[in-house]
């Protein structure tokens, strides 16, 4: 098979994938001992979505986390650890989930992709990340995701490398369409350079550090801790102060405290979708209803 040359990813993404590390990996191919498909566990939904894209139909792709299932609450039986230990190849985040994270240091699999080294990178356009040990999102900023999505395609060719263009070719693909989100979300939130996010939990940091917003969470990281009512009172003052006309709270979260909120002050509510439990498993889907809420909700120049 015949594919164009795939050393030309886009300019933002090219030069922050210099700061992205290494992914160590062996040469030698590893396959599932009862059938000749690659066997890759990814720990949650985002992961799955590049995973699967850059895998393509040969590689078999399963996910830790249960569809609909909270990742950060996730538990691991004795019997997925042991095959967890068996994979070709687990793609995670370390940090997001302590069982994932204990399965993988007692079992050792033999490739690993920790795309923390994307949350991490340092990317051009950018302004300052939040630390990825209280909010890590990361995937909600596009290039970030494109460094992982090459990260992956990486591992896959080491892997396999006879089928290391046709992993490459379709990383490129992916890449460029998450280029073309980032191009579009950069447009079209260009005039609210600076205006406040008002949310329910900060879980937007990564997606306010790419597109220059202001985040202000109720409850902080944390969507199970009820906000104090000094915090209620600070977010309050914010909204006043700003002029902000919508509170967002996210999918697969209770509404209450920012309906309530909204409603002593006067504003409206919106839903943002942070995809630990998508809505939808298409991510470019998800982030483009994502964009029509920001662009409906935000306050803009």
């Amino acid at each position: 098979m015949t594919t164009e040359p795939l050393n030309r990813p886009g300019a933002r993404w090219c030069a922050a994938a210099a700061a992205v590390l290494a992914i160590s990996a062996s040469t030698a191919a590893c396959t599932s001992p009862d059938t000749d498909e690659l066997q890759v566990w990814v720990s949650f939904a985002p992961l799955e979505y590049i995973t699967e894209r850059v895998a393509g139909p040969e590689v078999h792709v399963d996910n830790l986390t249960a569809p609909g299932a909270d990742p950060h609450s996730q538990e691991l039986s004795p019997a997925r650890v042991a095959e967890l230990g068996a994979a070709d190849l687990v793609v995670y985040v370390s940090g997001l989930q302590p069982s994932t994270d204990e399965a993988i240091d007692q079992t050792e699999p033999a490739h690993v992709v920790d795309t923390l080294d994307a949350a991490i990178a340092d990317v051009p356009g950018a302004a300052e990340p939040p630390d990825p040990s209280r909010d890590p999102h990361f995937w909600l900023d596009p290039i970030r995701l494109g460094l992982a999505t090459q990260q992956v395609a990486d591992a896959l060719a080491e892997i396999d490398p006879d089928g290391a263009a046709e992993y490459q070719q379709r990383a490129g693909i992916l890449i460029a369409d998450l280029e073309q989100l980032d191009g579009d979300f950069d447009t079209a939130l260009a005039p609210c350079a600076g205006a406040t996010l008002v949310t329910s939990h900060e879980a937007f940091g990564y997606l306010a550090a790419r597109y220059d917003l202001r985040q202000e969470g109720i409850s902080g990281i944390d969507p199970e801790v009820e906000p104090s009512p000094a915090r209620l009172r600070d977010v309050a003052a914010i909204v006043e102060e700003t002029g902000v006309r919508t509170i967002y709270f996210e999918t697969a979260a209770n509404p209450a405290v920012a309906e309530a909120l909204a409603a002593d002050l006067g504003v409206e509510t919106d839903v943002l979708d942070p995809m630990e439990r998508p809505s939808d498993p298409d991510y470019l889907t998800v982030m483009r209803t994502n964009l029509a809420a920001l662009e409906r909700g935000l306050v803009c120049g």
